[in-house]
């Protein structure tokens, strides 16, 4: 059942966002159905004197298919084209004034200009070009026939209908093309926020490593140095702070191992040690220096590296922005401690909060951050446990606000 409905072909512009546009081949089809179908009889029968039933006959094979073309332009141009010649044949057994369009009445060219358009719209190039070829060889083919002679006046429904084709076509591969683009941009932009957020966590990564290598190394030299430090050991105490030495360094080395997969050569510079809290004000001031006034105030606050860590950057991360999009404005950076919450314990509240800029920048100033806005800060703060509330102000300003849980987030 799966199979079947997706080959069934789609409408003429079924694919638009609005109801009227993917209405509208329908109700051209039907306008042009309606207006054509009397209007062959008549002009069939009353001026050229073909018998009725004959014209009634070719004018629903010549105009009820314009529904069908509305779906299938290519099935209805096969029974449409046939009538045509069929017609134009049948005109050749009655005597008509020489003044009528021939091969093609007026009403059939009209009809089948319409047709043309819904080939174009929905058929590859190569089938145009054969709906042309076989269109031009009918009319001339059809010319040397000519009751009353062939002239170049004769050929217009070759020329209508190759003009109409190659419209349509033109405006198939152009909705081709700008899909393709949509697409292509809808998959990039994805593609981009999947390669930011795991460029983001690699970061976060190497930077946890540093953090939590330290305090393996803290292991490893208090379980090395335990039986000079503590005199009188019994012998299976030292055993057993031997393999905690090694088991400490073991996994130091799995660390450095992973580390030199995370590390690139671009990241060498974050050899350095981590920043944390205490590193935040010198920051505040630096960026006071170079962009606008920034107030900060702290509290003492005995944080894991861990969290301190992902204060910093997330602070860091919020001035690099004011920076960029709010220059000058005045700037808000504080550090504050929740009171103890029993399931979770006490948090730590860092929040950046920025006014307007006192005049409206032309463009950013720096082109490029010290991290991955708020997808870096989302992350950090996930990865610890913590929560992040970040959005624009009602005054122009924004607001970066993260809680940050003061235990168990150590990882050591």
């Amino acid at each position: 059942m799966t199979s079947v409905e997706e080959e069934r072909p789609r409408a003429l512009l079924a694919g638009a966002s609005r109801r009227w546009v993917r209405a509208l081949p329908w109700a051209v089809a039907f306008v042009l159905c309606v207006a054509l179908l009397p209007t062959i009889i008549q002009v069939l029968t009353n001026d050229y004197g073909l018998n009725g039933g004959v014209a009634g006959a070719l004018a629903v094979a010549q105009a009820a298919p314009l529904l069908l073309a509305v779906v299938r332009p290519l099935h209805a141009w096969y029974v449409i084209f046939a009538a045509d010649v069929a017609g134009t044949l049948a005109l050749l057994t009655v005597d008509f004034d020489e003044r009528l369009l021939w091969p093609f009445p007026p009403m059939e060219i009209v009809g089948y200009v319409g047709l043309c358009l819904a080939l174009g719209l929905r058929e590859r190039r190569r089938t145009l070009l054969r709906v042309w070829l076989a269109t031009a060889v009918a009319n001339v083919a059809l010319g040397f026939a000519a009751p009353h002679g062939f002239g170049a006046g004769d050929l217009l429904f070759t020329i209508l209908g190759g003009v109409v084709l190659l419209l349509g076509g033109a405006l198939r591969e152009r909705s081709e093309v700008q899909r393709r683009l949509a697409e292509q941009e809808t998959i990039s932009e994805a593609e981009r926020g999947r390669r930011t957020l795991l460029e983001e966590r690699a970061r976060i990564a190497r930077e946890l490593h540093d953090v939590v290598a330290h305090h393996m190394s803290v292991i490893t030299v208090q379980a090395d140095t335990a039986e000079y430090r503590h005199d009188g050991l019994p012998p299976e105490m030292r055993e057993e702070f031997t393999t905690i030495a090694a088991t400490a360094r073991q996994s130091l080395g799995e660390m450095r191992r992973l580390l030199g997969v995370l590390r690139n050569e671009e990241s060498r510079g974050e050899l350095v040690p981590q920043p944390g809290l205490a590193q935040i004000g010198p920051l505040a001031e630096a960026t006071a220096r170079a962009s606008g006034p920034v107030e900060f105030t702290s509290c003492d606050v005995d944080a894991p590296e861990a969290v301190g860590l992902s204060a910093y950057r997330i602070v860091q991360e919020a001035l690099a922005n004011v920076v960029r999009h709010a220059p000058g404005a005045h700037t808000r950076v504080s550090l504050s401690v929740s009171e103890p919450d029993p399931p979770a314990g006490p948090r730590l509240t860092v929040l950046v909060v920025n006014g307007p800029p006192p005049d409206a920048p032309a463009g950013p100033l720096e082109a490029s951050g010290t991290g991955h806005g708020l997808v870096g800060m989302r992350e950090r703060v996930r990865i610890i446990g913590g929560t992040l509330d970040a959005g624009p102000l009602p005054d122009g300003g924004f607001r970066v606000a993260a809680f940050l849980p003061l235990t168990g987030t150590d990882f050591t």
